[in-house]
């Protein structure tokens, strides 16, 4: 069974960084997609960005030129580093992985998600 557990989030003024870290268990199979997504109170989840196999890089508008997302397949674990941070960002951020197509219908196909590291941007 795969888990994930995602940290390095917490409290950051606007404009500050920060770099979250995912680290994925059990029957990984890296040739699969990584995703990062965020939930803000009150919102759907919403996928941010996605990395494939060989570090193919795609990101949502609203953080597109201020994050980037890596990953380490030997260690089975996906990076997101988050540059001038908003209020907007804050939300709880989670990953998963799996074919790039199921990765854009959460709801529907990804059943296993870790406790999310939460991340706060307020002065």
């Amino acid at each position: 069974q795969v888990q994930f557990v995602e940290s390095g989030g917490g409290l950051v003024q606007p404009g500050g960084s920060l770099r979250l870290s995912c680290a994925a268990s059990g029957n990984i199979l890296n040739i699969y997609t990584m995703g990062w997504y965020r939930q803000a109170p009150g919102k759907q989840r919403e996928l941010v960005a996605t990395i494939t196999s060989s570090g193919t890089a795609t990101y949502t508008d609203a953080v597109k030129a201020r994050a980037t997302i890596s990953r380490d397949n030997a260690k089975n674990t996906a990076y997101l580093q988050m540059n001038s941070l908003k209020p907007e960002d804050t939300a709880v951020y989670y990953c998963n992985y799996g074919p790039y197509g199921l990765l854009l219908q959460p709801d529907k196909y990804l059943k296993i998600w870790g406790p999310g590291t939460l991340v706060t941007v307020s002065s």
